[in-house]
């Protein structure tokens, strides 16, 4: 979306210039359901490169990248299931909205 200086936005809005589509919206929609699924993946992710650190330092590897491989999977961890409660959270507000 183009910048749009502040005294052209009354006659772009009034042409119908810089509304969104149908298929943005759309588009937006199942981005939700992809930024998930990305997110989920980056943590598994996270969580299998702790383990090959674990493994390293099993056999001699080094402790540092050991400990910080641990730390960052543990605050992903701790981020997603954050998220996941402000998610359940926001869903039951709604829920008990009245129509």
């Amino acid at each position: 979306m183009s910048d749009l200086p502040i005294k052209d936005i009354g006659s772009k809005i009034g042409s119908g210039e810089g509304l969104q589509t149908n298929s943005l919206k759309i588009e937006t929609e199942s981005s939700f359901d992809s930024v998930i699924n990305e997110a989920l993946g980056k943590v598994s992710q996270v969580q299998k490169d702790m383990e090959t650190a674990v493994n390293e330092l099993a056999t001699g590897g080094d402790i540092t990248d050991a400990v910080l491989a641990i730390e960052k999977a543990d605050m992903s961890f701790q981020l997603m299931v954050e998220i996941r409660n402000k998610l359940m959270s926001t869903y039951e507000e709604v829920m008990k909205m009245q129509v």
